[in-house]
């Protein structure tokens, strides 16, 4: 621990060592998972907009958590360059991150195979009714089962992020654990 003596006040400054690897892919899957989701959810409210259907909840709030989330890595980049990276400011964010994600992922799944129960709905209409050939019917058949598989991708990556930021958290620990001169 380096200690200054300002007036009769000591400052105690501690160095924490962060292992380099698992930070770096760490902050490439974060910015993929949180690109991914705030990217289809933007989508699907364009999608809604054009066809003058009401906005279900799970996709501003997509937008806004995956926007979040890349606030906060682009923090934590600004913060490594500092070498001001604390982890017990990482693992309080990345609580709050983990629950949002997993109220993502519940939202997204109740979507996905709850009521409405899309996945079924692509199931029977979209996967199963595959169209081949240059027309209309095809490039429409294309945007579904884009469609279809954006929603399995959300919910994919509303649990990576969940675990990852579980990881995180138990990453954080550790090098607060394992803080030396």
């Amino acid at each position: 621990m380096a200690r200054t003596v300002v007036g009769s006040a000591v400052i105690v400054r501690e160095k924490y060592y962060w292992p380099d690897a698992q930070l770096n892919f760490w902050t490439i899957i974060m910015l993929a998972a949180s690109g991914l989701i705030l990217g289809v959810f933007a989508e699907f409210m364009q999608i809604q907009s054009q066809m003058r259907l009401p906005t279900p909840w799970i996709m501003p709030y997509g937008v806004t958590v995956g926007a979040l989330t890349i606030i906060f890595v682009i923090v934590e980049m600004i913060l490594i360059a500092q070498r001001k990276l604390l982890p017990g400011i990482m693992m309080l964010l990345s609580f709050i991150l983990l629950v949002l994600y997993i109220t993502g992922a519940v939202g997204t799944g109740i979507q996905l195979f709850g009521g409405n129960n899309i996945n079924n709905q692509c199931n029977a209409f979209v996967f199963n009714a595959v169209q081949r050939g240059p027309n209309e019917a095809t490039l429409a058949w294309l945007q579904q089962r884009n469609i279809c598989q954006c929603w399995q991708a959300a919910f994919s990556f509303w649990i990576i992020g969940a675990v990852f930021f579980i990881w995180m958290i138990v990453i954080a620990a550790q090098v607060n654990q394992n803080s030396y001169e």
